[in-house]
């Protein structure tokens, strides 16, 4: 089977997330769901179901030198929704958190990734979201951004039901089939 790592940050929504793993399956993935730590709190509640539904433990942290890798390896990756801070801080290589680490080490690996941002209006106007944007495009990231993507929301407005998850996981279904 082919594996999907599917990797959330806090955003409305990650809250999604037993749906869109279940999604990804049905599509043939299968799936390991990786989170933020915010990402990780705010679904507490959930992280056994979501670990029964996946067969894998949901990671949040790195693991210690030394210890076996609980996942298999990925044949593609998924950061969605990727908030300000995250796309920010991979484009950077400021790998500090699990997820981060993870996706900026992909690239150098080649391994294919997709991401679609979740953020508001007011934080794209900061300077360095299009520089991230670009910086990540220019590494062979597939940025699910902007016309044909996601189109920010205002600051406050909470947009759950409209984001384009079925774009996001066509995106990788198109660059790695989980048949193959």
């Amino acid at each position: 089977m082919t594996t999907l790592y599917l990797f959330g940050s806090a955003a409305p929504p990650v809250s999604d997330a037993a749906r869109v793993v279940g999604d990804a399956q049905a599509r043939g993935w299968e799936v390991c769901l990786g989170l933020t730590s915010t990402a990780a709190r705010w679904l507490e509640p959930q992280l056994q179901e979501l670990e029964a539904l996946t067969g894998h433990p949901v990671r949040s942290e790195y693991k210690l030198p030394g210890e076996p890798d609980v996942w298999p390896t990925a044949d593609a990756i998924l950061v969605a929704p990727a908030t300000f801070n995250t796309v920010n801080h991979w484009a950077l290589g400021l790998t500090s958190s699990f997820i981060v680490g993870v996706v900026a080490e992909a690239i150098g690996k080649h391994v294919p990734t997709v991401t679609m941002p979740c953020v508001n209006a007011a934080y794209v106007q900061h300077p360095q979201f299009k520089q991230s944007v670009k910086t990540l495009r220019s590494a062979g990231v597939t940025v699910l951004y902007g016309p044909g993507g996601f189109e920010p929301n205002q600051p406050g407005e909470r947009r759950l039901e409209s984001f384009p998850w079925d774009m996001a996981l066509d995106s990788v279904g198109s660059i790695v089939s989980p048949a193959s």
